[in-house]
């Protein structure tokens, strides 16, 4: 289970095809960009999770 979690939000930023194009824009900012700054927090509440479930 840990390591799905951090294997997940990996897949999902390294699959371009997922996100690789402009609308719909939030912002001003194409869709593009904004999924990867959204990447960011989701991808380090897998890490904190992951952590939490290999101290238990």
């Amino acid at each position: 289970m840990k390591l799905l979690l951090l294997f997940v939000p990996c897949v999902i930023a390294l699959w371009v095809p997922l996100y690789n194009f402009e609308p719909p824009a939030l912002f001003g900012l194409p869709f593009f960009y904004w999924f990867q700054l959204l990447m960011i927090p989701l991808s380090a509440v897998a890490i904190f999770a992951a952590d939490r479930i290999g101290k238990t």
